[in-house]
C-alpha cells in the first residue's frame, strides 16, 4: 500500500506561481511512474501531467504545457508540480497518483494509488 499526501495548494493571483508536493509513504515509489490530475467544480477529473520512474521523461496536457513542470526526488519519495503563469481556469483540486508501471501514463485507470487532493484557487 502507498499513501500519498499532496500539499502546497492555496489562493494565488493570476500570473502567479505555486509548487505542489506529493509525499509518498508505505513503500518506495522510485520504480513507478507518477502523475498529476485535477478536478474543477462540476467537471470531470482531467490529466495534467506524468513523469516516468527516473524523472527523465515527462508529458503534459496541452492546457498546461510550457507553464507546468513535474519533477521527482526518489530519495525523498516525493513528486512536485511547479505551476507558473497561473490562470483562473487552473482552479481545481489537484491530485497526485502512482502508476501501475514505470513509464508515463495518461489515463486515470492506469494509476493505482491516489492522494486526497489539494485545492488551488487562482483569482483574476
Amino acid at each position: 500500500q502507498v499513501q500519498l499526501v499532496e500539499s502546497g495548494g492555496r489562493l494565488v493571483q493570476a500570473g502567479g506561481s505555486l509548487r505542489l508536493s506529493c509525499a509518498a509513504s508505505g513503500r518506495t515509489i522510485s520504480t513507478s511512474a507518477m502523475g498529476w490530475f485535477r478536478q474543477a467544480p462540476g467537471k470531470e477529473r482531467e490529466f495534467v501531467g506524468t513523469i516516468n520512474w527516473n524523472g527523465q521523461s515527462t508529458a503534459y496536457a496541452d492546457s498546461v504545457k510550457g507553464r507546468f513542470t513535474i519533477s521527482r526526488d526518489n530519495a525523498k519519495n516525493t513528486m512536485y508540480l511547479q505551476m507558473n503563469s497561473l490562470k483562473p481556469e487552473d482552479t481545481a483540486v489537484y491530485f497526485c497518483a502512482v502508476g501501475r508501471d514505470s513509464y508515463r501514463m495518461y489515463e486515470a485507470y492506469e494509476y493505482d494509488y491516489w492522494g486526497q487532493g489539494t485545492q488551488v484557487t487562482v483569482s483574476s
